[in-house]
Parts: structure tokens; C-alpha cells; sequence
């Protein structure tokens, strides 16, 4: 029997805490890739050890025993201790490790929040993690003995296996189940003397024992049971495919979801010419997706050709893995939200000066013109160029590229007519653009953007963004006029098509404009209540990037239906967006949803910017453009949709847009738009090139 330690103290952190930070791998902002059911069964023997170290509980190699009920007011613990309590039966430690451990994702969440609270892990976009600043300071013991929670841990763990120090239980144990997880090798590079102290280590206690071989006795049962409740993934026919409603309206998230009321959440089809293809859909995938999709799935195969096409090598959105993290880390900055607020001046500025343009009655294609506004912005914003006279030509080459080369629903020679061509050739004029303002005397003063933080990264590592590359890294913010640009279309045809939620947004731009600009805090209060809740119905109804394409790079099963190695997989998250069990009567424009009480989007079903490591690194970006964008031409216009009461027309290729058959039209105007002038008196704005 194991003598019990002294309740946890509050700084103290839990077992589950203590392996949770062992395994964080900072390099790849993640976690060290123990199997699933591995870990699960690790962290419940972590959360038994806890309750054995602090009195609750006593455990042998032949049974476990409940010695107190009180509960420990530890989330990740009460769980195991309540199931314990519940049980009439004695049962040994195999038997609680192999009963909880499905439970274990919860108690692994709930040991990464209070890491989160306890300022010693921050969580990034993409279900990232690393350590905080304060817990990174250090992990050496200071003069004064003081030393961050994230180094103790390790620190502890180091000293008794390389300095032969005499561990204590707590040591032992946690040594124990990292050895039975078989990550030791990786976090510290150890010899054949220190393996065999590691063994000496991990079976000195009984406790640590008994939970470690309970541990590994499970680890290879879920193979079988896996095996045993595999299905043979349904095939959608292509002719139910092609005549569904939704098929014809070009709405894939309704297309999809339709498709897995009928075949299930895994589905397949196998269009002509083309290798299959398996659908995921549903809340389940996307909690799969964004749990363990990083583990399973690769993005790199299926971008192969559209990287060949501009000539790059390991363009962000191929990437996985460490390579992956450090990219996001790079370009977080510039793509943020607060670097967008710290500029929000020249945004009103940009978006003066373009809606000056519009005079009433013009009627404009929805699409051309989302776009144009968009990037009217965005170029300046995000590489301090003006690209308004080839920025639909560098949309035209993108999307013919990602139609024949990803998509490849295009024969690849429409790639090379001569008109795309063309177009191609706008490509090395925003290069051009984009380094004559970029140079040393262009970037005094100026307010840094991505363009510069890609620069900067290349300087510093061009192994990781390779000279190669830059052609697609530094045209690619450009080209964020055509997402976020079809996405603020949506919106405008949302708007222009329900008079009654025009006029509130024009209620709330009323009162924020009314009294100059607005501060970036207006943006994120109850001031814009009804555009914020505006925007994320138009998020879920409209996301143009439905779903995201991968590969099968490790065989695995999702909802009882094996991926084999290889398989090419379409991840349509925003299927959920349409399904009633996720968002009741989701067809359904209502704002409402969002009212605290119903809260619909604060589960995985929605999911318009992605899910897991590739989750788009924009997102908050997007949704205050979106917003300030939203609120401007509401101020100044009144906007309708042509035909009158038309029906929302959609292009589902290569990403969804609003089709140029809708037009807007330009109704009214409420109020007279100031003369924009540049930053400082001063023209061209941000160091740009003037254009000829």
C-alpha cells in the first residue's frame, strides 16, 4: 500500500497537469503523438494516482479501494472519484483505467484549461498550445529557489534520471506513465544506462506499478474492438448527387448535409476520371477532425500541383507538423485582429474613398464588386500597395489554378490559353509593386504589415520560406480579397435582401458614426449588438470555404468507418451548419441564435473559418472587417438587390462566391461622404508605388 501524501495545495499542480505539461512539444504546439487511446488511458491513471497520493483512494497489483468520498474540487478529478463511489463492486485499477478512459478527452480539456487560468499554458488559433511567457521565463531554479510550474516538472523528472536522485512517488509514478506512453526518448535524449534507470524508476513504487501495467494492459484492446465495428463506407449515387436541390443552388454545406441525413456522416463518391473521394460531416467529424486530425490526416498531397504551378515549395497551406506552427507563428501578427485595430483610421480612410465612388443608381455585379471594395482595402492594409486594376486578373489565375490543379474540375490545359496567360503575368507586376514598397527608405514610418513579417521571415529562415516561395506568399494577402471579399458579398446580399435587419445596422451606424469614428472597443461592445450577431449568421449560412481537402497519412476510424492509408478526404465542416440537430431550422436566417441563452455556435458545429491546425488565421481579422464594412455602407447607403427579391445565386468553384447574375443596387444615398485624404497630407498612402 502507498502512504497518502498531503492534500493538493492550490498552486500545487494535479498529476493530469503534470503529464499534460511533459508532453507539450513547443516546437510543434501540441502535444508529443501518443496514440489516442494510449493517452486516454495514461491520464486517467494520472487522475487515479492523484486521488491515491491525496487519501482517496488506495490501490495494489489485485484490487482498488475507496478510502474517502469527500469530493477533492478538482474538475479532473471529482469525475473518477464519483464513478469509484458509484460502483457497488470493488474493482482492480485495470478496470477503472479501461471504463474512464473513454472518458479521458474531457479530463485532458479541462486539465489544459486550468493550466490556461494558471497563466502557465496559452492557447493559440488552431488548438495550439504553449507555454505563456511567465511559465517560458525559466526553467532553472533562481537564487531564490523560485522556479516556473512548466520547468519544475521537467526539471524534477531530469534530476532522477540522469543524477540518480531518490524519487518520490509523485516522480516515480508520472516517470512511469510517460515510460508506459513511451515518450521519454523524445523529450530527453537518453542512453542505454539511462533506459535501464528509467525501468528501475518506474517500478519502485506499487502505486505507480499498478496503474502503469493497468495502463498497458489496455493499450492494444481498442485495436480489436476498432476492427470489430468498422463499416463499409456508403457510396453516394452521382445522379442523387446531381439532382438534389441544393446541387443546383450551388449551396455545398446544404449539399452535404442533405447527403448525411440520406448515407450517414462518412460517405463516398467516385466522380468519373477522378479518384474517390470520402465525405465527413456532422458535429462528430468535426470533433475528430479537431482533435485528431493532426495525427491522421496530411495536407500537403493534394496542394503538390497547385505548389508546382507557382513554382514554390511548402506554401503554408500544405504544410504540417512544426514546419506548420513556426509558419502561423510568423504571420499571426500581421493577419490579427489587433494589428487590423491599431489601423482602423485607414480603414474608415480606404473605405471612404471607394464608396465615393459609387453613384446612386449604379447597379454593380455582386461579386466584381464585394471584391473591388475589399481589396481596396486589404492591398494597402496588408502590403501596402494599390492593386485594383489587376487584382481581378490575379484572382482570375488563382482560381483557374486551384479549379484544374486542386479541385480538378478543369482540364489542366485551360490552364494555358493564352488569356490565362495573361493574367499570369499580373503576378510578377504585384511583385513588383510589393518590393518597391518594401524597400528600407518605403518602410519609414509606415505601419508594418504581413508583407513585411513574410520578409522578415525569409531573412531569418530560408529553409523555411524559401526564395521559391515567396511569389505565392506575397501575392496571397492580395488574394484574400477574394475570400473575405465573396464572404462581405454574402453579407451585402443578406442585408440588401431583409429591409428590416438593414435598418437596425443602420441604427447602430447611425449612433457610432455619430460622433466621429468609433474606437476599436466600440467593435467589441453592445453598441453593434445586431451586426455582430448579423455577421456570424452570415458566417454560417455563407461560408465560402465549406470544407477542407486532406489525406489519409495514418489509417484511422472515424464514427465506426475505417480511412484507409492514402484515401483522399474532404472534411466538410460547415455540413453541421445545416443540420437541425446542430442549428434548429437551419435554413433559417435568424440572428437570435447567437442571444446568450441559445449560444448555437459555441460547439464545433460551426465552423466557417475551418477546424484544427489549418483553421484560418484571419478569422478575427474577418469578422471586424466584416463589421466596420457592414456599418459603413449602411451609413451611407441604401442598397437593394437586382432582379428585386431575386434569389441568392451561388458559384460553388473553386471556393463559394455570390454569382455576378445578382446585382446591387445602388437605391439612395443618406448622407454625403467627407473628402479622403491621405495619412500625414501626403499621397500615395503607405509608401506605395504610384501606379501608371
Amino acid at each position: 500500500m502507498t502512504t497518502a501524501a498531503p492534500a493538493l495545495s492550490a498552486p500545487q499542480l494535479s498529476m493530469p497537469q503534470e503529464l499534460v505539461l511533459m508532453l507539450l512539444n513547443e516546437e510543434s504546439g501540441y502535444f508529443r503523438q501518443v496514440r489516442g487511446w494510449n493517452l486516454n488511458c495514461a491520464m486517467v491513471g494520472a487522475g487515479l494516482a492523484e486521488l491515491s497520493l491525496i487519501g482517496r483512494i488506495d490501490t495494489d497489483m489485485d484490487s482498488l479501494q475507496l478510502l474517502d468520498s469527500e469530493p477533492t474540487g478538482h474538475a479532473a478529478l471529482d469525475p473518477i472519484l464519483e464513478a469509484i463511489v458509484a460502483e457497488p463492486v470493488q474493482h482492480d485499477a485495470q478496470y477503472w483505467v479501461e471504463f474512464l478512459a473513454p472518458r479521458a478527452d474531457t479530463f485532458i480539456d479541462v486539465a489544459l484549461d486550468r493550466l490556461a487560468e494558471m497563466d502557465i499554458l496559452e492557447h493559440h488559433e488552431g488548438e495550439f498550445w504553449t507555454l505563456s511567457h511567465s511559465a517560458g521565463q525559466s526553467d532553472q531554479v533562481g537564487e531564490t529557489g523560485a522556479i516556473t510550474a512548466a520547468g519544475f516538472v521537467r526539471s524534477r523528472i531530469a534530476r532522477v534520471i540522469f543524477e540518480d536522485e531518490i524519487p518520490d512517488p509523485r516522480d516515480a509514478i508520472l516517470i512511469s506513465l510517460l515510460n508506459t506512453c513511451d515518450v521519454l526518448r523524445f523529450i530527453f535524449q537518453l542512453e542505454p544506462k539511462d533506459d535501464e534507470r528509467v525501468e528501475f524508476v518506474a517500478h519502485l513504487d506499487l502505486l505507480g506499478r499498478s496503474i502503469s501495467d493497468a495502463v498497458s494492459q489496455n493499450l492494444t484492446s481498442p485495436l480489436v474492438r476498432q476492427s470489430a465495428l468498422t463499416r463499409s463506407i456508403p457510396k453516394v449515387n452521382l445522379f442523387r448527387l446531381l439532382f438534389n436541390p441544393h446541387a443546383r443552388t450551388g449551396n455545398v454545406p446544404a449539399l452535404f448535409a442533405s447527403l448525411a441525413e440520406e448515407y450517414g456522416p462518412v460517405f463516398q463518391l467516385a466522380p468519373p476520371f477522378q479518384e474517390p473521394t470520402i465525405f465527413l460531416t456532422g458535429l462528430e467529424a468535426n470533433r475528430w477532425a479537431q482533435r485528431e486530425g493532426r495525427r491522421f490526416l496530411t495536407s500537403t498531397k493534394y496542394l503538390n500541383e497547385l505548389e508546382e504551378e507557382y513554382g514554390a515549395h511548402g506554401i503554408i497551406p500544405s504544410l504540417d507538423s512544426s514546419d506548420h506552427f513556426r509558419m502561423r507563428k510568423a504571420m499571426q501578427p500581421g493577419l490579427s485582429r489587433a494589428r487590423l485595430e491599431s489601423q482602423l483610421e485607414e480603414l474608415y480612410r480606404r473605405m471612404r474613398s471607394h464608396l465615393a465612388e459609387w453613384n446612386v443608381g449604379d447597379a454593380m455585379p455582386a461579386k466584381t464588386m464585394s471584391r473591388l471594395m475589399t481589396n481596396a482595402q486589404i492591398s494597402p492594409l496588408l502590403a501596402s500597395v494599390e492593386s485594383q486594376d489587376i487584382i481581378e486578373d490575379l484572382i482570375a489565375y488563382k482560381e483557374r489554378a486551384l479549379n484544374t490543379r486542386v479541385a480538378k474540375v478543369m482540364p489542366k490545359f485551360l490552364l494555358r490559353t493564352p488569356a490565362i496567360k495573361q493574367r499570369a503575368k499580373s503576378i510578377e507586376a504585384m511583385l513588383e509593386r510589393v518590393q518597391r514598397a518594401h524597400t528600407p527608405a518605403q518602410r519609414v514610418d509606415a505601419p508594418r504589415d504581413i508583407v513585411d513579417d513574410l520578409l522578415s521571415l525569409h531573412a531569418n529562415d530560408p529553409q523555411l520560406l524559401p526564395e521559391s516561395s515567396l511569389k505565392f506568399a506575397l501575392s496571397a494577402p492580395l488574394l484574400a480579397s477574394m475570400y473575405l471579399g465573396d464572404t462581405i458579398g454574402f453579407a451585402l446580399y443578406a442585408m440588401a435582401s431583409q429591409p428590416d435587419l438593414y435598418k437596425r445596422i443602420q441604427a447602430e451606424a447611425d449612433a457610432i458614426f455619430a460622433d466621429g469614428d468609433p474606437d476599436a472597443e466600440v467593435f467589441q461592445g453592445p453598441d453593434i449588438d445586431v451586426t455582430r450577431r448579423f455577421v456570424l449568421e452570415c458566417l454560417r449560412m455563407y461560408p465560402v470555404v465549406p470544407g477542407s481537402l486532406r489525406n489519409v497519412m495514418n489509417s484511422c476510424v472515424v464514427e465506426n468507418y475505417e480511412l484507409p492509408l492514402s484515401a483522399r478526404v474532404l472534411v466538410v465542416q460547415t455540413a453541421a451548419h445545416y443540420m437541425s440537430d446542430v442549428f434548429p431550422d437551419p435554413h433559417t436566417f435568424d440572428i437570435d441564435r447567437y442571444l446568450p441563452g441559445r449560444d448555437e455556435h459555441r460547439t464545433l458545429g460551426y465552423a466557417p473559418f475551418g477546424l484544427g491546425t489549418h483553421t484560418c488565421l484571419g478569422n478575427r481579422w474577418v469578422e471586424l472587417q466584416m463589421a466596420v464594412d457592414l456599418l459603413m455602407v449602411a451609413y451611407y447607403y441604401d442598397v437593394e438587390v437586382r432582379p428585386t427579391n431575386a434569389k441568392l445565386r451561388i458559384s460553388p468553384f473553386p471556393s463559394l462566391s455570390i454569382s455576378n447574375k445578382v446585382k446591387f443596387h445602388i437605391a439612395g444615398q443618406r448622407r454625403e461622404i467627407p473628402a479622403a485624404e491621405a495619412p500625414n497630407g501626403s499621397a500615395p498612402a503607405l509608401g506605395c508605388p504610384v501606379l501608371h
